[in-house]
């Protein structure tokens, strides 16, 4: 019989969903890899000269990218964002890209150990974008 009980109680652990919370996306997220898919070209993103940084808190997000070999290509941006289940929705409210602004960006996100995964479609009429993109990121330890 504690067999039994044991059995069912991992079944049911095993078999039930997480749902994702803020908490499980907060922290500091460095860029690894970035695919982009448009007009049926897919393009890796070459980041060997560059850092991508993503931090992420309860309620907003920030990234930064700073090319390693000119300080002057550097851009970055923030805004809040939403997170249900797999669903990841960021807003864009700073922003000096003024098609970008208050744009809302909607992905699926996968946690891989201390790996992020977020996969979505980038539309934007006025800027003439319409792209899938994947991004990886990796968590940074504090």
């Amino acid at each position: 019989m504690k067999v039994s009980i044991l059995i069912i109680l991992a079944f049911t652990f095993f078999n039930c969903k997480k749902n994702r919370s803020a908490n499980d996306i907060s922290g500091t997220w460095k860029m690894v890899y970035a695919e982009i898919i448009e007009n049926d070209l897919t393009t890796v993103k070459d980041l060997s000269h560059t850092e991508f940084i993503k931090i992420i808190n309860d309620s907003h997000f920030a990234f930064f990218n700073q090319d390693l070999t000119n300080d002057e290509n550097f851009y970055g941006g923030g805004g809040t964002y939403l997170l249900n289940g797999d669903d990841y929705q960021e807003v864009l409210s700073y922003t000096s890209a003024k098609h970008f602004k208050d744009h809302k960006f909607s992905f699926k996100v996968q946690f891989k150990g201390d790996t992020l995964i977020q996969t979505g479609l980038e539309h934007i009429k006025e800027a003439g974008i319409n792209r899938v993109i994947t991004e990886k990121y990796l968590r940074l330890k504090s």
